[in-house]
């Protein structure tokens, strides 16, 4: 059996880990976490579970899972995030695989939470990721948000039993808080690429995403919570776009248009990487 390594990206996500790592600790001894200057109990939890901890100026999601993978011994890499805890299931379902295929990548079901209660319906009811391949064929783009796998063309995608629990907000303020720097983030990317923010993105999608979450996906059935995420899908998609369609004004007013793209981002959020 091929040996795994495991990384996670971590920000004041003691809480998590001292739940976490005990159970990753059964299919790895090679636990790398790539910390965002924690100021809670994160790394000093790491360093008592015998996990490599490195501290890395932030560049992104996508950059930093990068880093961790390049820092593993071994070649197949779980990814987990901070907020995240693998249950029972699916530590005993990796430690089942063959893994005697290196162009496969393995999907893996998440239950997602809001505070304690778990989001049954919406798009937080349906989430499953990428998160289980080998590091000689896959790596994490590096966009400022919303970082996906880069993947073979010949790729093999299986699916893991068990599920990645995933505490994605505590409260209301952190949602609203994580709801504006994604946004920002969001705004970046679309500028970077040359998208422009027209009258359907900005009025009409973001009507169509809150429909589409707490209608057609069922989110209403999470009570008081679905309402919250689908009001937030809502602000998310306006919210990106308007702040898109301030950078893309802002650009206009300049002589130099690409030249002034990482400038006029770097307002948007100094904590974004953009080159």
């Amino acid at each position: 059996m091929n040996p795994i390594s495991v990384v996670i990206i971590t920000k004041n996500e003691a809480g998590t880990l001292v739940k976490s790592i005990p159970l990753l600790k059964q299919i790895s001894d090679d636990i790398i976490v790539i910390d965002n200057n924690s100021t809670d109990q994160t790394v000093t939890i790491a360093n008592a579970y015998g996990c490599k901890v490195f501290q890395k100026a932030w560049i992104g999601y996508g950059a930093n899972k990068n880093k961790g993978i390049q820092l593993a011994r071994y070649n197949w890499i779980l990814s987990v995030d901070g907020d995240e805890i693998p249950d029972q299931a699916l530590i005993d379902s990796i430690k089942g695989m063959a893994r005697d295929n290196d162009k496969t990548v393995y999907d893996i079901a998440f239950k997602t939470y809001f505070g304690k209660k778990l989001i049954r319906f919406g798009n937080w009811g349906r989430d499953h990721h990428i998160r289980l391949f080998n590091r000689q064929h896959v790596k994490w783009n590096e966009t400022p948000v919303h970082e996906t796998l880069q993947l073979p063309q010949n790729v093999i995608i299986k699916k893991l039993e068990g599920n990645l629990h995933h505490y994605s907000v505590k409260n209301r303020a952190e949602y609203e808080k994580k709801t504006i720097h994604y946004a920002q983030l969001s705004a970046i990317k679309y500028l970077k690429a040359g998208k422009k923010a027209s009258v359907v993105k900005l009025y009409l999608a973001p009507v169509f995403h809150f429909v589409k979450t707490y209608l057609f996906l069922l989110g209403f059935l999470d009570g008081k919570e679905g309402f919250i995420i689908s009001r937030t899908v809502f602000k998310n998609t306006w919210l990106k776009y308007y702040y898109l369609s301030k950078a893309t004004q802002s650009l206009r007013d300049k002589p130099i248009y690409q030249h002034d793209v990482p400038a006029v981002a770097y307002k948007l959020n100094p904590h974004a990487r953009v080159e």
